[in-house]
């Protein structure tokens, strides 16, 4: 029987993780999967991108949801603790987005 050459459908590089060989991060494709997204749906979001890359991509999450939500986790607070223009530009814009934000990942 010959050899089956392994797909890798998720790289790490630039101090994160992207569908290999593309500009999409696997955050994109996971936050889809998450919000209840089918793989079909996602390919529609991101038409860049094959249903097998799709499938790839989850399935490779799901192999590695810990260390995958640990990484999400830690560039949400990454993300958080960066001074906004808005807070300072248009903070009841910015209070109103904030309060948006907490309601949407409270039903998660």
């Amino acid at each position: 029987m010959p050899a089956v050459a392994t797909k890798h459908y998720i790289e790490y590089r630039n101090e994160g993780y992207w569908v290999a060989g593309t500009r999409i991060s696997l955050d994109s494709i996971v936050y889809a999967f998450r919000k209840g997204l089918s793989p079909e749906s996602i390919v529609q979001s991101f038409p860049l991108l094959t249903l097998e890359q799709v499938y790839g991509a989850i399935a490779f999450y799901l192999a590695n949801c810990d260390e995958i939500d640990a990484y999400l986790e830690a560039e949400e607070v990454k993300f958080d603790s960066m001074p906004q223009p808005l807070q300072t530009e248009a903070p009841e814009l910015y209070a109103k987005l904030m309060a948006a934000k907490a309601g949407i990942l409270s039903c998660l």
